[in-house]
């Protein structure tokens, strides 16, 4: 039997005046800035802007316009699931001469690397007391090489700050264990080794307490952290209790100004998507198509003998046992979510914070006999992988039977272009719908309620102070469109009445809900229904429905939450009413909804 417990490569303790460059640590800094800069360079190759990262910038531009956080000017809707990825774009808008969507890219890059050198650094201070190894990456290899993650590292979506979030937050909880003493030193200290300074436990809880700021989902992770951080640095329930109020004070603040400001207990997203449904069998269908392509099992199982070996390899106390534990509880849960809600539509996206949480104690392991043989595996998988694996789904459309898409390939050929940034990048598309979209709103002699189906363009008269425009994409034309223009999206993304109907059958992920844009010409129109030529998708009789169904109570209210002025009532109506106003569902059939629940 091996004793890996004491299975380290050893040299002759180094003194004070040993050269800087024969020093471990000096190596270990050498490979981590390598490990980033590669991802860096592969990330930045894949740069790329989503149509949905193009929704948060409206809201950007709204923020700069004085209308709020806001899509639409005048409808209090959050349309962006990331509170904190808006406000850190926002910031970022106020460089001047730098396009909204520039800043969204590199961001999210900066975000995404600064998120991996936490995470390994993190994981290398659970050996505190390993001066004399070289830490090598093995989790971090798969950060690394798989499209998913360096497709997303841009994108214009939280990814990003995911990822920055995920690896702070192990960076700090392993720093308060190691300041505990509930990590040891596995050998005598050496040179470079030096003291573990006091870290204070408040800091911790604020920087856990972020997670549903950073997507709603992420509370998981808060919460198994918060659980961890109480068991490794106890001091008694007045001081818990302070800790819950640090972790809790910004969250909490946010969420009565999300209640009283727009309604809804949640951002409008969750609402169309209903994440809260389960769908087990299409969330394990999102699991198979992220796994297969990639072989993903192969540097899992891998990585999975190396954190065997760790837990052997370091101190077998309780608070390491919890420390260790609380990426692998998180990680599963975070992926639990996932596959519960049926997955969603871009291939691997959702699934990426589960696999960086459950990687987080093995993104790199010290150089040691059995430790380096999992390390070689995960690093002849990561040559296979970023030489031969690829995005599936090329062969049919971008998008697989299950309405899963290689979101970054579709985009970049629908666009034509290999990059596409900037909602000028999207203009053309598809031959060239979207610049004609654009040409023909600024062209409006007045208000009115615009559609585009399949048989063309067509207007219905409007006697509001502004046009609405009904589409299904609505990044690009966000960005390419006045901000007075109101668009509503039939998926309800950012536009309520279609996000509170109910679903009618699951089908692609994330787009369930599709009622008829007769709502969107009921709710703005005049009731005149006149229109420029015929429009087989949108029926006289379901306007007129539509039309009735608006001035039913519940949905009347509904509307009144986010179209009213927000008056010092109106705040606290919302506020109060939030909780009832989430659940309201009505049939997507304007007919049936016309009985307001009759």
């Amino acid at each position: 039997m091996v004793d890996v417990a004491t299975d380290v490569t050893t040299a002759p303790a180094p003194g004070p005046a040993t050269e800087w460059w024969r020093r471990p640590r000096v190596w270990t800094g050498v490979v981590f800035a390598a490990v980033l800069l590669v991802f860096l360079f592969l990330a930045w190759q894949r740069r790329w802007m989503s149509d949905d990262g193009l929704i948060v910038l409206r809201t950007v531009r709204n923020i700069f316009e004085g209308n709020g956080p806001v899509y639409n000017a005048g409808e209090r809707v959050e349309a962006n699931t990331s509170t904190l990825w808006t406000v850190l774009v926002t910031l970022g808008g106020l460089l001047p001469g730098v396009r909204l969507e520039w800043v969204a890219v590199i961001e999210g890059l900066l975000c995404a690397v600064a998120g991996l050198g936490f995470a390994m650094d993190g994981a290398r201070r659970l050996h505190p007391g390993d001066g004399r190894a070289v830490f090598l990456p093995a989790g971090a290899v798969l950060v690394v090489v798989l499209p998913p993650f360096r497709d997303f590292a841009t994108s214009g979506l939280e990814t990003g700050l995911i990822s920055l979030w995920l690896g702070l937050s192990w960076w700090v909880v392993v720093r308060l264990a190691v300041s505990r003493g509930v990590t040891a030193a596995t050998g005598p200290a050496v040179a470079d080794d030096a003291p573990p300074r006091a870290v204070r436990t408040w800091p911790v809880a604020l920087v856990l307490g972020l997670g549903p700021l950073v997507r709603p989902d992420l509370a998981l992770f808060s919460a198994v952290g918060f659980a961890a951080v109480l068991f490794i640095a106890w001091q008694g329930w007045r001081r818990a209790l302070a800790w819950v109020g640090a972790a809790a004070a910004i969250p909490l603040a946010y969420q009565v100004f999300r209640m009283g400001y727009y309604g809804v207990l949640t951002p409008n997203t969750a609402i169309a998507k209903e994440a809260g449904t389960a769908h087990w069998l299409r969330g394990l269908g999102y699991l198979h198509d992220f796994a297969k392509p990639y072989l993903v099992w192969v540097p899992v199982l891998l990585l999975a003998a190396g954190a065997r070996l760790l837990v052997r390899r370091l101190p077998r106390t309780r608070p390491m046992t919890v420390l260790l534990a609380f990426p692998l509880v998180a990680g599963l849960a975070l992926a639990l979510y996932v596959i519960r809600i049926g997955g969603d539509f871009m291939h691997g996206r959702m699934l990426l914070p589960a696999l960086f949480t459950l990687l987080l104690p093995v993104m790199v392991l010290p150089v040691a006999k059995w430790h380096s043989a999992v390390v070689a595996g995960v690093g002849a998988w990561g040559v296979v992988a970023l030489g031969w694996f690829h995005v599936p789904h090329d062969g049919d459309g971008y998008i697989n039977g299950g309405g899963i898409a290689d979101e970054r390939g579709y985009w970049a050929d629908f666009t034509g272009h290999d990059y596409p940034i900037t909602a000028d990048d999207y203009r053309g598309l598809p031959a060239p719908v979207l610049s004609e979209n654009v040409a023909l709103i600024e062209r409006l002699p007045g208000s009115r309620v615009v559609l585009r189906t399949s048989t063309g363009w067509h207007e219905f008269p409007s006697d509001r102070p502004y046009s609405s425009y009904a589409t299904t994409s609505i990044g690009a034309a966000g960005m390419l469109i006045d901000v007075d223009v109101r668009i509503q999206d039939v998926y309800g993304l950012v536009n309520p009445l279609a996000a509170h109907t109910e679903m009618v059958k699951a089908t692609r992920p994330g787009h369930e809900k599709q009622p008829t844009m007769a709502w969107t010409v009921g709710e703005a129109g005049t009731g005149e229904l006149a229109a420029t030529g015929p429009v087989p998708e949108v029926a006289a009789a379901d306007i007129q429905a539509a039309q009735r169904a608006v001035a039913c109570p519940e949905i009347a209210e509904l509307i009144a939450s986010y179209r009213e002025p927000l008056t010092a009532g109106r705040f606290w109506d919302n506020l109060t009413g939030a909780f009832h106003r989430t659940g309201v569902r009505y049939p997507a059939d304007p007919k049936l909804a016309a009985n307001c629940g009759g």
